[in-house]
């Protein structure tokens, strides 16, 4: 009984895997075009995103006070966790070659960066850091707009990037997305616990 249920894991696992393939696949070499060879490769790079993270740290000050010191101070430890989290202990205890260090799938990646990391692949800590951040804001700021849901949005085509580029497959970005959420979500409770929800003026 308990080797039939190995074999019938080991079965779901393995085609898990080949519809990961598949799918990295699809979006690294077949659903292309030079824009998105251009923009996604910018899109996931931490410097391009500076103006809008110094936009938000202005935005709550100015419009939140001294409770925006506290909001950005937490929001800045939601990305630490999640990122000490997705780098320090899953990627220590889970390692999985990247695409683009996968020696069977050399000669068919399309790689876009200047360097591959050598770290384990899964999870994304891009996917996780950015979607931590999404659900904290979405959750601690109390506005009806739906403005917010851009968010997710912005989060997951900075995690799509990483898998245009070839540096991580679908299954990492999708770990990524469940570790960052619940970080974000738990650390919006906390917040919201400590001084409640904000409302932009």
């Amino acid at each position: 009984m308990i080797l039939l249920r190995f074999v019938m894991l080991s079965t779901v696992f393995r085609q898990i895997i080949s519809i990961d393939h598949w799918l990295f696949h699809k979006i690294n070499q077949d659903w292309i075009n030079p824009v998105f060879d251009l923009v996604f490769v910018f899109m996931r790079q931490a410097e391009f995103w500076v103006p809008f993270y110094l936009f938000l740290l202005v935005l709550s000050l100015v419009n939140f006070g001294k409770k925006g010191i506290w909001w950005s101070a937490t929001l800045i430890m939601t990305a630490i966790i999640s990122d000490l989290i997705s780098s320090s202990i899953i990627k220590n205890t889970i390692f999985r070659l990247r695409p683009c260090r996968n020696p069977d799938l050399a000669d068919q990646v399309r790689v876009l960066v200047a360097y591959c990391p050598k770290s384990s692949g899964f999870t994304s800590s891009h996917a996780c850091n950015h979607f931590a951040v999404a659900f904290f804001i979405f959750i601690t700021l109390n506005q009806t707009g739906s403005w917010r849901w851009l968010l997710f949005l912005w989060a997951f085509l900075i995690s799509y990037a990483q898998v245009y580029v070839g540096v991580h497959y679908p299954l990492d970005i999708l770990g990524g997305t469940l570790a960052g959420s619940i970080v974000g979500y738990a650390m919006s409770i906390f917040y919201k616990k400590q001084f409640g929800t904000l409302s932009l003026k």
